[in-house]
């Protein structure tokens, strides 16, 4: 599957080839009548996206419209049908008819098959081993009971988001809504107190094992800061931590003294600030060691989030969905979107971290956090930096 793009670049309307064709068959109900749309090559713009934002100024949610009067003037009980990528099957999704729009730009943009809400007799979706649906709370007792026979018949029904997760190892942040986080089922995981206790555990062995490298090369680095440039040789700095209560960041200063004389700014890749050996400790991650002593007080773990500026947290979570979300753990030295995703520091780079910083969270296990260790210490010492 194609990765999709972050949801700020969607803002722009896109040109997807559609063109619509409506056909007449009989419904689940003999009475009203039921359309189907296909999709052929054909230039025209139908989806405009447009961000909401809620009276605190937040991210609310995202809304996709389809501009073309076929679309607009579609009766309930529209079937929605693409199968113009390649010979892959097309996925069967059931969902309110209100989300469709954005469903088809996501599946879209992913050069997905889909066949959407096709509630017809012929049971066609029997002959596929899982079904998937979005919002299922929101469907029509009727909808759901067709999706409760399809299990009788021994198909599965699966989240789509769920199964975006399984195939493409994070969370497509386009489809978040407040049912994601508010079911049992979904962030289970965060209710598990016994899950607390043994990663606090690990968080200190790992911080005494590591604790006799860390000092001489600690020494070592703070020397040479010293030498090139005038100034402190640690860095302290508020970012936003556990349920979004603020502490002090203790890094290595890899900056000049009056980096941000002119107010904050995003730390990019070849920044012109660093200094020479804020460079090499940057590559190397030596700069982030101080950090183990906000490990040590509890404010950090070893592995989650990177925590972040409430300057910036305010301006990204006007545009990406549930930012703030990834405060329901405790920001980590390293994290799965570190080890996924390689260095960035603009709109676009926040939002597919925040794609794998919701996966994390959700699927979140001691077993995890070592993989994501693991794969941390390969790419420090192959100079990778992340």
């Amino acid at each position: 599957m194609q990765q999709v793009e972050d949801l700020n670049k969607h803002s722009s309307v896109e040109n997807c080839k559609t063109k619509i064709i409506e056909l007449e068959l009989c419904t689940v109900d003999s009475n009203s009548s039921r359309s189907i749309e296909v999709e052929s090559d054909r230039n025209k713009s139908d989806f405009k996206p447009k961000i909401v934002c809620g009276k605190s100024g937040h991210f609310a949610s995202v809304e996709y419209k389809l501009e073309t009067d076929e679309v607009t003037s579609a009766k309930d009980g529209k079937v929605w049908i693409c199968k113009k990528y390649g010979n892959c099957e097309p996925l069967y999704i059931y969902t309110p008819s209100a989300n469709v729009a954005l469903l088809r730009h996501i599946l879209q943009e992913k050069k997905i098959n889909y066949i959407i809400n096709d509630y017809s007799k012929d049971e066609s979706c029997r002959n596929h081993k899982a079904i998937y649906y979005f919002q299922l709370g929101d469907l029509k007792p009727s909808q759901r009971e067709f999706l409760v026979k399809q299990v009788k018949y021994g198909v599965k029904v699966i989240s789509l988001i769920e199964e975006f997760e399984r195939k493409l190892g994070y969370t497509e942040v386009g489809l978040l809504n407040s049912d994601y986080y508010i079911d049992d089922k979904s962030f289970s995981v965060l209710r598990r107190k016994h899950h607390t206790i043994p990663k606090r555990i690990v968080d200190l062995v790992l911080v005494m094992t590591l604790m006799p490298v860390a000092i001489p090369v600690g020494l070592l680095t703070a020397l040479f800061i010293k030498i090139e440039s005038p100034g402190k040789v640690l860095f302290k700095q508020k970012r936003a931590g556990l349920y979004n209560k603020e502490f002090e960041v203790i890094k290595f200063r890899s900056m000049r003294q009056d980096a941000e004389s002119s107010g904050a700014k995003w730390a990019s890749k070849n920044d012109n600030r660093v200094t020479k050996v804020g460079r090499f400790i940057r590559k190397m991650r030596i700069d982030e060691l101080p950090q183990l002593i906000n490990v040590l007080k509890g404010e950090m773990s070893m592995v989650g989030p990177r925590p972040e500026r409430e300057v910036f947290i305010k301006e990204l979570e006007k545009q990406i969905p549930y930012y703030r979300f990834r405060h329901a753990v405790k920001p980590g030295v390293t994290g799965y979107a570190q080890v996924q995703y390689p260095y960035g520091a603009s709109l676009e780079d926040a939002v597919w971290k925040h794609k794998y910083d919701m996966y994390y969270i959700k699927h979140q296990s001691l077993w995890m956090d070592f993989k994501i260790l693991a794969k941390t210490v390969t790419t420090v010492l192959f100079g990778k930096g992340v």
